[in-house]
């Protein structure tokens, strides 16, 4: 899993920067170059005011925000037909303040990320750091208070890209904390231990990584011991058969904090 896990790393960092020039919707804050050919008197950088609009000498205030750029100089360009013949306007984002994501939930740090080009959910999971604690698979996208995507365990951990989604400005990711990633290994091992759970981790797996049966495991007598809800679910597993006939159907997957109990005995 590590080893996928840097690929994916390695593939998000090759992603190339896209440019929002044509899409992106100008909010409050952004500074704006408005170009109009021939007229410099009318050529202006300008800010996005908190009720949303710009001055543009000639016009006065003039509604920016909630424009892409194309539908500004559209706006722009018409109403200053009365004041320029045949008007060529340009309007380009010269500083992104509005565009913002929000990560919050305690399985990562809570920040506030800057949409300054095209971002993908992939994308933005490679440069929010350690997720080693995070709960992927009750992760959710909320945009505009609704849930568009649930679970991240797939596209960021099994590496199915057919996942990912766009991310856009004021979207939301809830990342909560992972609960309890721990495996519990107890009863007739050498060394009875706490194990930090691992996608795939099989039964013998975390036996060995407990020092493997003592000389007193009753081996075919081994449980796993799994909450499922409100109730406690027991999973005989018959390790004797699997080391000897090779019955690999007794190796059962583990699930976080799952216990493993090897019966002890004299005979």
């Amino acid at each position: 899993m590590k080893h996928w896990v840097t690929i994916v790393l390695v593939w998000c960092l090759a992603l190339p920067a896209v440019s929002r020039a044509d899409d992106y919707v100008i909010g409050e804050g952004d500074v704006l170059d408005v170009f109009v050919w021939g007229v410099k008197e009318l050529n202006v950088t300008v800010k996005v005011r908190p009720d949303g609009k710009i001055t543009i000498p000639g016009l006065g205030d003039v509604r920016a925000s909630g424009y892409t750029p194309p539908g500004l100089q559209k706006t722009v360009g018409e109403s200053l037909k009365q004041l320029v013949k045949n008007p060529n306007v340009t309007v380009t984002v010269r500083e992104i303040t509005n565009s913002k994501v929000y990560i919050f939930g305690g399985g990562v740090k809570s920040a506030a990320y800057d949409l300054n080009r095209r971002t993908t959910l992939l994308q933005l999971l490679c440069n929010i750091g350690d997720v080693k604690t995070a709960d992927l698979r009750r992760a959710y996208v909320l945009r505009k208070g609704k849930k568009i995507k649930s679970d991240f365990h797939r596209l960021f951990i099994g590496g199915d890209t057919a996942e990912d989604i766009a991310i856009e400005s004021n979207d939301a990711i809830y990342i909560p904390l992972l609960a309890d990633k721990s495996i519990y290994v107890l009863g007739a091992v050498n060394n009875p231990k706490y194990i930090e759970f691992r996608d795939g981790m099989t039964v013998m797996e975390a036996v060995l990584e407990a020092g493997g049966f003592s000389k007193f495991a009753k081996q075919n007598e081994t449980t796993v011991l799994r909450r499922d809800g409100d109730k406690e679910v027991m999973l005989a597993v018959r390790a004797k058969d699997l080391l000897n006939d090779g019955d690999l159907s007794q190796n059962l997957k583990l699930k976080p904090n799952d216990y493993v109990i090897v019966k002890e005995g004299m005979f």
